[in-house]
């Protein structure tokens, strides 16, 4: 399998919001952008300044970090999750694979 890997984060509003990106540190440019940058300041109080200065000086994570702190909405960050598509699990080759895996490893089959 050829599977390639991306990174995710979950942020703990209501509904929770979920980003993806091809690696962790698109990841955090992102969250930068898509999270911190589009909060009120009004909700920030005096963290608004420095995650701005953390911001304008390309510290994603600093300003992440400092959001959170503010806002005391989570974010969990996951990097290297596989994705995987057809190509890497055919649909005509789904029943050859299975007979391979650990489930199926002492000849168990159905009933």
């Amino acid at each position: 399998m050829t599977a390639s890997s991306v990174a995710y984060a979950v942020v703990h509003t209501e509904p929770p919001s979920i980003f993806l990106a091809d690696d962790i540190e698109l990841l955090h440019r992102v969250l930068a952008l898509e999270v911190v940058a589009r909060t009120d300041p009004v909700l920030l109080g005096e963290a608004a300044a420095s995650i701005r200065d953390a911001l304008l000086e390309e510290r994603w994570g600093d300003a992440t970090v400092e959001w959170i702190r503010a806002t005391g909405t989570g974010i969990d960050v996951y990097d290297g999750k596989s994705v995987y598509t057809d190509d890497d699990l055919p649909a005509d080759m789904i029943g050859a694979q299975l007979q391979f895996t650990r489930l199926f490893a002492d000849g168990g089959g159905h009933g």
